[in-house]
């Protein structure tokens, strides 16, 4: 089947819907990001199209050139690429090996990534890298594990199973870090159902935290309710989640997450008003965007999504010379579909294999 036949399908308008929402909200979040929102207004009024900008200092980036958080999500399809499915922490760090460029962090890559490559260099078995991750809890696994619920499309049991697997390469299992990326994948994982709405999408992306997780996704989406726009979460929002002074405050997977959930569920899923409210929304806004507008292109799809965002993230894409990946939207998105329908015919034939036990 060729990428246009898929575009025809729901599944693969899922998939490119939460790949292309999450990298388009990438990039134009990084223009802005630990930005106020007041800052933001001040220099765009509403934020809602695609520009150069600059990180790190580094180079200037052409409009739509995404950042950190997505070349985790790119090194997470070339492995589900290389598996045809499903993959492990030791799939991903073989990835990690075999792509990373490790002159690009500091460039491309984030440093809070540089000391979980060179312990994956030094022959650290996958499942204990994430132990020594330098900033518990951290966003940077929950803001880039879209590709982990889309392969468990309509299994969001086996997508939590798997961001526990997946994510031993970013976090200890004990600092809730974890925990923040379940409410990701699994909440993209039900979001893939032909028959998922905005609530069962948010009851899934609670459905597997440990109670303190739970506890604060509730609180704030209790705060949420009654809100008609984005704008109105705000206040509420920079009274409980301000600090401001330390390396990743802006960071934090509660504070991302929680806003992310709360944003997906005022703004109904829509993934174009996901893009925007949460760019214009300051702080970590690229993180935040990834997160939202993630769960919005796979609950929605990509009708939404305007043709220009899509063309300028690809342009960028494919001639950025700092990242692990130059695959285009549909290329990644058709190696997570590929990868779903091998992982389908794998479930039919255990299925049939155990009925034959069955007389």
């Amino acid at each position: 089947m060729t990428t246009v036949d898929m575009k025809d399908t729901q599944l693969y308008d899922k998939i490119f819907g939460c790949i292309a929402a999450s990298n388009i909200g990438s990039s134009m979040g990084a223009m802005v990001e630990t930005w106020s929102p007041e800052k933001i207004k001040e220099k765009y009024g509403v934020l809602d199209k695609l520009e150069s900008y600059s990180h790190y200092k580094a180079y200037q980036r052409k409009p739509g050139t995404t950042e950190d958080g997505i070349e985790r999500q790119r090194l997470m399809v070339s492995a589900i690429h290389e598996k045809n499915g499903r993959i492990t922490a030791e799939d991903l760090k073989q990835i990690w090996l075999r792509d990373i460029n490790p002159n690009n962090f500091n460039v491309q890559m984030e440093p809070c990534d540089e000391i979980l490559y060179k312990l994956a260099a030094a022959g650290l078995p996958a499942g204990y890298i994430g132990n020594y991750s330098d900033y518990m809890g951290i966003v940077s696994f929950a803001r880039s594990c879209h590709p982990i619920g889309l392969i468990n499309a309509c299994n969001p049991y086996q997508a939590f199973t798997d961001t526990w697997e997946v994510g031993r390469l970013y976090q200890p299992l004990h600092a809730y870090g974890l925990d923040w990326a379940t409410v990701t994948s699994a909440g993209i994982a039900e979001a893939m159902r032909p028959t998922a709405t905005v609530d069962s999408v948010v009851d899934a992306a609670l459905r597997y935290v440990s109670q303190p997780v739970r506890d604060e996704l509730e609180r704030a989406l209790e705060a949420s309710q009654n809100k008609s726009s984005i704008e109105e979460l705000m206040p509420w929002f920079y009274e409980h989640y301000n600090g401001v002074g330390t390396p990743y405050c802006f960071s934090m997977g509660n504070e991302i997450v929680t806003k992310a959930l709360c944003l997906f569920y005022v703004a109904k899923g829509d993934p174009e008003q996901l893009i925007i409210g949460a760019v214009n929304f300051g702080r970590d806004t690229d993180c935040l965007a990834a997160v939202s507008s993630g769960l919005g292109g796979a609950l929605r799809g990509a009708s939404t999504l305007r043709k220009e965002w899509i063309e300028t993230v690809d342009d960028a894409m494919t001639t950025n010379p700092y990242t692990v990946s130059r695959r285009s939207l549909a290329e990644m998105s058709e190696v997570i579909y590929q990868g779903v329908l091998n992982e389908r015919q794998k479930t039919i034939a255990h299925a049939k294999e155990v009925a034959s036990l069955i007389v």
